[in-house]
């Protein structure tokens, strides 16, 4: 095990790798005459979950510049673990929910069609490390692995309803839905029908976040899709109410150029909106917003206090999946995941705060 790198090559890494990021979503974005590859990760020979190891090193301190620091705006930082796996399809992690009310069983995916399922063990109420970890392909109607279908494989966002798991995948800008109770992460999933303007979404700042609405919510019973990067006529972010009781579009305002990346509904009906931000003056921002549900009709647009701000003098990295849990003791604790995009320069992070404002 390596030692942690001085800051400044933590900033010069993260910066590496964070354009190479930049690099490839531009290149992508161009007309190409030919299919672009699948990601070579994901060459499923079984559709059956298999068991991997997944090593956990803490990270003792949210801020390295001051260790003493735990409150981060209306968070205070609990405690954090790198993950890293020999198992190659490991990383990318996209989205995370979890399966109980403690915060101890959870459901991930990663942005190449994997499933992870695991339980978080805790010491003394910090993360300690991951058990039970197994990894399966994410299957189609037929019961194979979706990427076995050209650009079926982003798979950015994740929502869950009891026994239903809804996914959002990029690019092709669809939503599929699993029933969990018939095989867990073997069940296969269904496409749902979606707006028009689902379908419009820009082909690689598509589908980003899925909320589900439980009862006793305004909205009830609506899936909640917002996009990374889709613009209405006033250049803020688009995003839809599918189902429910008023189904529709509404936007959500953007401001400082933070694009979505996940988003939790507390049941406090508080919508936390996890963004982020890259430039090459600055470095990578990520930021938690609060909007009220109560706010959310069609046409509506939307906005809140920020409520955490970080950036590469933190221990973040690309944070693209959040989820919200209560401890026994009436805590809210908010649980953050990194995508490392399956780069050497990258880590895969997993967080944890208590929600104190």
């Amino acid at each position: 095990m390596t030692t942690h790198p001085s800051r400044r090559r933590f900033l010069g890494h993260a910066a590496a790798g964070f354009s190479t990021l930049a690099i490839s979503r531009l290149a992508r974005a161009q007309p190409a005459s030919e299919p672009p590859p699948r990601p070579p990760q994901v060459e499923h020979a079984v559709t059956a979950p298999v068991a991997i190891e997944v090593n956990a090193r803490p990270i003792p301190a949210f801020e390295p510049r001051d260790r003493a620091r735990v409150r981060f705006g209306s968070l205070e930082y609990r405690s954090g673990l790198v993950l890293t796996s020999p198992h190659r399809g490991f990383g990318g992690l996209s989205g995370i929910r979890f399966l109980d009310d403690k915060g101890e069983r959870f459901l991930a995916l990663s942005d190449q069609g994997t499933w992870f399922t695991g339980a978080i063990r805790y010491s003394g109420g910090k993360m300690a490390g991951l058990d039970d970890v197994e990894a399966a392909p994410i299957l189609n109607a037929e019961g194979r692995p979706i990427t076995e279908k050209r650009l079926w494989y982003d798979t950015e966002s994740l929502a869950r309803d009891g026994d239903h798991v809804y996914v959002g995948l990029e690019r092709v800008n669809q939503i599929m839905r699993f029933d969990f109770a018939k095989g867990g992460t073997r069940a296969p999933g269904e496409v749902i029908a979606v707006p028009t303007g689902v379908r419009k979404l820009p082909y690689n700042k598509g589908l980003e976040a899925l909320v589900f609405v439980p009862k006793g919510q305004p909205l009830a019973g609506t899936l909640i899709a917002l996009s990374e990067g889709g613009f209405d006529a006033d250049g803020n972010l688009v995003a839809f109410l599918i189902g429910g009781p008023t189904p529709g579009q509404f936007s959500v305002r953007r401001t400082d150029q933070q694009l979505i990346s996940d988003a939790v509904l507390l049941p406090s009906g508080e919508l936390l909106i996890l963004e982020r931000k890259f430039s090459w003056l600055s470095g990578i921002n990520i930021r938690i917003r609060s909007i009220p549900l109560k706010s959310i009709a069609p046409g509506a647009v939307v906005d809140g206090p920020v409520l955490f701000n970080a950036d590469l003098g933190h221990e973040v990295d690309n944070m693209e999946g959040i989820d919200a849990h209560v401890t026994a003791g009436g805590e809210t604790v908010l649980t953050l995941v990194s995508d490392d995009n399956f780069s050497l320069l990258q880590r895969t992070l997993l967080l944890q705060f208590t929600l104190v404002e």
